[in-house]
């Protein structure tokens, strides 16, 4: 299966996440993809709003989206982007690319939502070339185990339903070293800056590690 249908949650998300980029999600994914070069694969691109961000050093994007609205309004988005652009239907856990052949992988916003953490970033590293590198920006689970026990609650009733399959309380730098990769930048922070179930980020760069090891 290369779509998953989430109509409501895809036009709310579209308007949504355009109110985000004037509060400071515009600046975030802007440093995500700093100095990035080569050929990049960008998993669950969404509407497409990190496409107008990537620097001239990348020669091309793959990007892979799910949603049938979102990917509309992405491919919409490719045609203005500074880099060329390929939006194509997919699933994080079945890449449309080879062993190895690309400098690095994009995940914005999309962690928290696919089915397998673990299937997904195995499938991200397999593409990824010797040296190549992950970039991630990824809401997570909150610091406290208050919030914790709410995040629970959420993901566990009516958060995935309600928001696309997006569960609030993953811990994703585990999963990514748990796939195998090392990660040699994070930082985490509030966006927005109120202590929700929803508003504990991170954002990386992570590397395969050697085979066999981490």
């Amino acid at each position: 299966m290369s779509t998953v249908s989430h109509p409501l949650f895809a036009r709310f998300y579209a308007r949504m996440s355009r109110a985000m980029e004037t509060a400071g999600a515009a600046e975030l994914r802007r440093a995500l993809l700093a100095d990035l070069s080569g050929e990049v694969i960008e998993v669950g691109a969404g509407n497409g709003l990190n496409f107008a961000h990537y620097p001239a050093t990348v020669s091309r994007v793959i990007a892979v989206e799910p949603e049938p609205h979102l990917l509309a309004i992405a491919r919409t988005a490719a045609a203005s982007a500074p880099v060329p652009v390929e939006v194509v239907a997919g699933v994080a856990d079945r890449l449309p690319a080879g062993d190895a052949t690309l400098d690095a992988a994009v995940t914005s916003l999309v962690l928290c939502s696919v089915p397998d953490q673990g299937a997904a970033l195995r499938e991200i590293r397999r593409v990824l070339r010797p040296g190549g590198q992950l970039r991630f920006l990824e809401h997570v689970r909150a610091d406290t185990p208050g919030l914790q026990r709410v995040q629970r609650v959420l993901d566990a009733t009516v958060g995935p339903r309600l928001l696309g399959g997006c569960h609030c309380n993953r811990d994703t730098a585990a999963a990514i070293e748990g796939a195998g990769f090392a990660i040699d930048r994070l930082d985490r922070f509030l966006f927005p800056a109120s202590r929700t179930p929803y508003s504990f980020f991170l954002r990386g760069t992570a590397r395969p590690g050697l085979p066999g090891g981490s």
